[in-house]
């Protein structure tokens, strides 16, 4: 193109090449994969932990809403979006947590954004250094004086509600990290919340459904679901292999919510169908509470057998196992080969993971078979960086 016949605005949006560009010499280039309905491969990147996305019962559900409901909820859940589904959902939900009370949302970053900002009020946030990107935005969108403590420190966490200036303070974490799947030290956190007067707000997305008696939940396996001081957000799209999340505790605490929380109230609402997914496969996980205790006994073997083979490998709290890789450009080759192999893993690399270290991010399901687990070492060791 000429000068001449440039058209105006034309360079407005150049600044986004130059971007890409700085991306692609860092190795930090995304795309995007669509995956087909029939695709023969192994994945070990998605986060259906019970594996009940593909579960008859559970899409069956799906299906019987969307003919029975439409295909969306048409409108925000103060105005039209409110089903008789969102309703049970909501209080088995609570129900089985052990919660007072749930509200559900279209995701769980709307969940946690919504949790965040309406629960600051004019108070302090004190934060792990590690929690979730949709809990970072939620403490800058919440305009509070937002305090980052050390990864699962409940020291700095404690020193940093002593030292705060406001009277409300709210302490976030997420119950299982979703990089490493460490467990965050929720019992501790919770006592130095309640010696210095502060909420706590857990992110329990990847300990819901697979940790607790029944897969309850870490905040449950904790001791703390129910308490009046202490909030739960889970998400319906990893163990119960639906959309959408929720926020759990106390009742007066979802009145605030439904009345405050912006991600809510001018969102369109969970589309039934996913509500029906999501209770059916509560119902399924209530059923058959052995599939939490597969998944945390597949999560072990897995690991153990990649660290026998020499990697660098974590212990896993939940059902996220994180492998290191030298740097970014061979965490993104190891993972492509792992694909080509047939074995779909995820590949974090910064600025995703707060610790700057690049790794091949592993997750296990229920219904995953010893040769399967067999043929993800094979393939996982085969293609390592050496």
């Amino acid at each position: 193109m000429t000068a001449d016949s440039a058209q105006p605005g034309d360079r407005v949006f150049d600044w986004l090449d130059r971007r890409a560009e700085d991306r692609r010499k860092a190795g930090l280039t995304r795309r995007l994969t669509p995956r087909r309905a029939d695709a023969d491969h192994l994945d070990l990147a998605g986060n259906d932990y019970l594996g009940l996305a593909r579960d008859k019962r559970v899409a069956g559900a799906a299906a019987a809403a969307a003919l029975r409901w439409g295909s969306g909820s048409t409108g925000s859940r103060l105005v039209t979006g409110s089903t008789e589904l969102h309703a049970e959902l909501e209080f088995e939900l609570a129900k089985f947590c052990g919660a007072q009370a749930a509200l559900v949302f279209s995701s769980g970053f709307a969940a946690n954004l919504g949790a965040v900002t309406a629960l600051a009020g004019d108070g302090a946030i004190v934060s792990d250094a590690y929690i979730h990107a949709s809990l970072i935005d939620g403490c800058r969108l919440s305009r509070a004086n937002v305090a980052v403590a050390g990864h699962a420190d409940p020291v700095a966490i404690k020193h940093a509600l002593a030292t705060r200036r406001t009277e409300q303070a709210l302490v976030v974490t997420d119950s299982v990290f979703s990089v490493d799947g460490d467990l965050a030290p929720l019992p501790a956190l919770a006592q130095a919340c309640r010696a210095h007067d502060a909420g706590l707000l857990i992110d329990d997305a990847h300990g819901f459904g697979v940790l607790g008696e029944g897969g309850r939940g870490a905040v449950a396996d904790a001791g703390l679901i129910g308490d009046p001081d202490v909030v739960t957000t889970v998400t319906l799209s990893k163990a119960l292999g639906a959309q959408g999340g929720a926020v759990l505790g106390p009742r007066r605490v979802i009145r605030h919510l439904v009345e405050s929380a912006r991600s809510f109230i001018f969102d369109t609402g969970l589309a039934p169908a996913s509500a029906a997914a999501a209770l059916a496969a509560l119902h399924v996980l209530a059923d058959e509470p052995e599939r939490p205790q597969r998944v945390r006994e597949v999560a072990t073997t897995l690991s153990q057998r990649l660290k026998d083979a020499g990697l660098t490998v974590s212990t896993p709290d939940a059902a996220v196992i994180s492998v290191r890789a030298p740097s970014p450009e061979a965490a993104v080759e190891w993972a492509g080969q792992c694909r080509a192999a047939g074995v779909w893993v995820g590949c974090f690399r910064p600025p995703s993971v707060p610790d700057k270290v690049s790794r091949l991010r592993i997750t296990v399901r229920a219904d995953l078979t010893d040769g399967e687990v067999d043929r993800a070492v094979s393939v996982i060791t085969q293609h390592a960086p050496r």
